[in-house]
């Protein structure tokens, strides 16, 4: 990581303390975990400090960890129960086929079967400051129970407007204070929220145009649940690094 946002990280460490905490970050970008109460507080603060001036929220997003680092996902061979990202709501816990994988729950805090219930959902913020040419990326946990609610930063940053109701839509998390929160991509008599991973893979109901009543009728879903086609990736001559490189005569 870079010595700009080193330093833009010990700034942040030190003037909220212990209502922020800095993530481990793999990839050189600078993430920090803020307390939910303290969310809008920094916020303003990365917007309107001049040293930080974080202008513009880039992206906002709904993030389910209901089986993060638990539920199969395996991209070298062909899996046994097949490859998909679709959680069994019944099986909140690892299978023991998987047991002899590694347990990312235990390596890395706040992930996995140790967080509950209490640390399921959570809301990520993408910022950048123009002025600095730096970005930083923000992660609140909402409040335990249902609806899972964090406060609204629109008025910090009015592009949250519609990324708020996109989560809202696809998680069903609820954003206090957000003026106008509702569906965004699904339909008004939609149930339910698409991204929850206890959500059922063919949905709840489907839509059909009925000719003898003249117009769309909502029904239970008709799908049947099936096993789809595992993900594998072969072994295959063709991307030998021996052979890939080779130019062809003529």
């Amino acid at each position: 990581m870079n010595q700009a946002l080193e330093t833009l990280a010990e700034q942040i460490s030190a003037r909220f303390g212990d209502k922020v905490g800095r993530v481990p970050s793999r990839c050189g970008e600078l993430t920090f975990e803020v307390a939910a109460e303290a969310l809008v507080e920094l916020c303003t603060a990365l917007r309107d400090d001049p040293e930080w001036s974080f202008e513009e929220l880039i992206d906002l997003c709904g993030v389910d960890y209901l089986q993060y680092g638990c539920s199969e996902w395996n991209t070298e061979t062909a899996t046994f129960r097949g490859f998909s990202r679709g959680v069994n709501p019944t099986a909140l816990t690892r299978p023991a086929a998987d047991l002899s994988q590694p347990d990312l729950s235990q390596q890395q805090p706040g992930r996995g079967e140790e967080r509950g219930e209490d640390r399921r959902f959570a809301v990520v913020y993408h910022l950048l400051s123009i002025k600095t040419n730096r970005r930083l990326r923000l992660r609140a946990w909402c409040g335990p129970g249902e609806p899972p609610i964090v406060d609204s930063v629109i008025e910090v940053w009015k592009a949250a407007d519609w990324f708020e109701r996109e989560a809202f839509d696809l998680y069903g998390i609820l954003f206090r204070g957000h003026p106008d929160l509702r569906r965004l991509l699904t339909d008004y008599g939609f149930l339910g929220h698409p991204f929850r991973k206890d959500f059922p893979l063919s949905g709840n109901v489907e839509v059909r145009y009925d000719p003898t009543k003249g117009r769309v009728v909502y029904e239970p879903v008709s799908i049947e649940p099936r096993t789809l086609v595992p993900r594998v990736i072969r072994e295959d001559n063709r991307y030998a690094p021996a052979l890939k490189d080779v130019p062809r005569n003529g």
